[in-house]
């Protein structure tokens, strides 16, 4: 579950015969464009944690909506219930399990929460983020390196179907790899505000980080 909430509360922006340098500018530009558009989106997804040989630790599935900037809600059913929610100032994490419900500060450095790669501003993406691409059939990857070290992930996938998102890779230090494949897909649906409220239920803990 720690595994899940990592990632969660952290959750939802040619290749051509050219210097590096160039390459890497028109992947940034790219992947813009295929973000840009979005400014709300929802799906269903798949979560698979794997080690470092490949074998799955964890699995999960739910649904996300997202609403740039800054708010998204992450709900996970099983194997372990848990609902993230962003309303662009706090992160509320609730573990119903636990009866238990974490607020922090929504941190808008896009190397640290992977839902905020889709939810927050593109235009910090290539600020944050070293970008390649690479086209396979239908299939076009993006593969974001940080440029900071004070981050979670070591690098970031994002592979795009027909100019729609249907992966998000993440892989950190120790060579675990989060994948999360997003299906049902809606681009720019009408989202109420309240998708993105969280009402903090009665009898819950309530822990503050102020970090």
């Amino acid at each position: 579950m720690r595994l899940f909430k990592t990632l969660t509360t952290l959750a939802l922006g040619a290749i051509l015969a050219l210097p590096a340098a160039a390459l890497a500018d028109e992947a940034a530009e790219r992947l813009n464009q295929l973000l840009e558009p979005v400014h709300t989106y929802r799906a269903d997804f798949e979560q698979q944690i794997l080690d470092g040989s490949g074998q799955r630790l964890q699995q999960a599935e739910g649904r996300m909506w997202l609403s740039r900037p800054g708010k998204f809600r992450w709900e996970v059913d099983a194997p372990y219930a848990q609902v993230v929610v962003s309303d662009g100032e706090e992160v509320y994490l609730h573990d119903p399990d636990l009866e238990q419900v974490t607020v922090q500060a929504l941190d808008t450095r896009v190397t640290h929460t992977p839902a905020l790669l889709l939810s927050g501003r593109v235009a910090d993406l290539t600020e944050a983020y070293a970008v390649s691409r690479r086209q396979q059939g239908a299939a076009e990857t993006f593969t974001l390196t940080p440029r900071s070290a004070d981050t979670l992930f070591e690098e970031l996938a994002l592979t795009f179907y027909g100019e729609q998102l249907g992966v998000l890779q993440m892989a950190d230090s120790t060579g675990q790899r989060t994948a999360i494949y997003f299906s049902d897909v809606a681009v720019n649906p009408s989202l109420p505000d309240e998708r993105f409220t969280f009402v903090i239920p009665e009898g819950a803990d309530v822990i503050r980080d102020s970090h």
